[in-house]
């Protein structure tokens, strides 16, 4: 039987990579998660989380909400293109039951665009 874990390639890890889809990314936004999103090129997608203590003093709120957003990408994770993604939580998530975090964050991934095929790797036309 597999685990049930997110496996350490699905994670990001480095700081690079936050810093990375800080800047030079899409974006998505619900009343209670912000998405950020960028191709990889791994033939995967990869998860980064952003929980900070503006949404809740309380560390076990924070990893109640990790832990409802890496259960949802668990199962989405098949279907995603290969692609970085962080999603980082509003203040509003803290007060909210387990079940409309995971409907409002399921509904941020049916949304994610499907990434464009490179149509050519030079810049002049054949």
């Amino acid at each position: 039987m597999p685990a049930a874990g997110l496996p350490r390639d699905a994670r990001l890890r480095r700081a690079g990579d936050f810093a990375a889809l800080r800047h030079a990314s899409g974006r998505l936004g619900g009343r209670c998660f912000s998405v950020r999103y960028r191709p990889n090129g791994l033939g995967h997608a990869r998860l980064g989380l952003a929980v900070s203590k503006r949404v809740s003093k309380r560390a076990v709120e924070r990893n109640r909400i990790k832990r409802l957003v890496r259960e949802s990408f668990r199962r989405v994770r098949a279907e995603l293109p290969p692609i970085d993604l962080v999603v980082m939580a509003r203040e509003c998530a803290a007060g909210l039951p387990g079940a409309e975090l995971l409907a409002e964050i399921d509904a941020l991934w049916r949304r994610l665009p499907p990434l464009k095929p490179a149509e050519g790797t030079g810049t002049i036309a054949c």
